[in-house]
């Protein structure tokens, strides 16, 4: 990926803009958690209006004061529809203040996503469908993913990134880290199946998106520990790779907690652990807030991760871009200018 050498200096809105992007698409992820948690997909029946408002000029009393559904549900629109602004106005940003040509169809593939997923989740609203939801469900960690890639290649790290020469250890990093993402993304799609299987399905498509969600999480959470014994060990360690790889640990150690808690909150304890008292006498408390809570967080981790592993694969790359020691040279030559 090669770097246009700018003439002039370049803006620092893009760079605020799609931090701004990715502190939105967050909390976004959450709230609509909560509408699948709670069933509140079809709160307001009618898209994109709100019982016939424009979506702006919704009373504001109606809507903070009102059901929850229909609290939570209006509050996914609005988040929704403040990051497409941003998105917006992150284009506008990077034409005018970024000369890097691949980085403009980089914000024009941020702005397709954000429009694509607005619409799915206007198509849910109008034609009632599991399966739209449950698309809607997985576009969003990928679009959430797309804004951390962008905080990244808008940053100043990324212009003056202390690149290396490839390495066969360097390029395995980077095909690890890219092979963590495609899993994170794949687990991460199963367990939006497990939230939107229909109530009507045979058990046996339960246990077996369960069981995959299970696997796939054991290979990610193997292949992650890899990556951060990595980062801080052998020919492919990096100090810009070593924080990210912290924080995926962490993430990951975070997530199998909240999974187990999830289950457990969902669907009681295990059979076998009837021996024990507090199993035995166990109730699910079908959304309640505490089982919204853990299982709404469970989703905003995995989304987190992929963001995190998808951020240090293309970091990772970046670093290991260059095949030659007279390749290296051109290309810190070309930072320094860019600096």
């Amino acid at each position: 990926m090669n770097e246009q050498t700018p003439s002039l200096k370049q803006s620092p809105w893009p760079h605020r803009l799609a931090v701004a992007l990715a502190l939105v698409t967050l909390p976004l992820i959450g709230v609509g958690g909560l509408v699948t948690t709670y069933d509140a997909g079809m709160a307001v029946p009618d898209w994109p209006g709100t019982f016939g408002y424009n979506l702006f000029l919704y009373p504001l009393s109606t809507w903070w004061s009102g059901p929850w559904d229909l609290f939570v549900e209006h509050g996914h629109r609005l988040l929704g529809a403040l990051a497409g602004i941003l998105t917006i106005g992150l284009v506008i940003a990077v034409w005018f203040g970024d000369s890097r040509r691949w980085m403009r169809d980089a914000s024009l593939a941020a702005l397709g996503l954000v429009i694509f997923q607005g619409g799915l989740g206007g198509l849910r609203v109008l034609f009632d469908q599991r399966m739209l939801a449950l698309v809607h469900g997985c576009t969003g960690p990928l679009f959430f993913a797309l804004a951390v890639c962008l905080v990244e290649m808008t940053s100043r790290n990324w212009r003056q990134a202390k690149v290396a020469p490839s390495t066969p250890a360097g390029r395995r990093f980077a095909r690890n880290a890219g092979l963590a993402a495609c899993l994170a993304y794949l687990q991460l799609t199963v367990g939006a199946l497990l939230r939107h299987i229909p109530l009507d399905a045979p058990p046996q498509v339960f246990r077996a998106a369960l069981l995959f969600h299970l696997v796939f999480a054991a290979v990610l959470t193997v292949l992650i520990a890899m990556l951060a014994i990595a980062a801080f060990r052998g020919p492919a360690g990096h100090t810009s790779l070593r924080l990210p790889a912290i924080c995926l640990s962490l993430l990951v150690i975070a997530q199998v907690s909240l999974g187990l808690t999830t289950y457990v909150m969902k669907y009681s304890w295990p059979a076998w652990m009837d021996q024990f008292g507090f199993a035995a006498s166990y109730v699910v408390q079908e959304r309640s807030f505490s089982q919204a809570l853990i299982v709404t967080g469970h989703v905003v981790c995995g989304s987190m991760i992929l963001a995190t592993v998808t951020m240090l694969s293309l970091r990772a790359t970046r670093i290991f871009a260059a095949r030659t020691t007279s390749e290296l040279g051109s290309n810190l030559t070309l930072m320094r200018v860019a600096a």
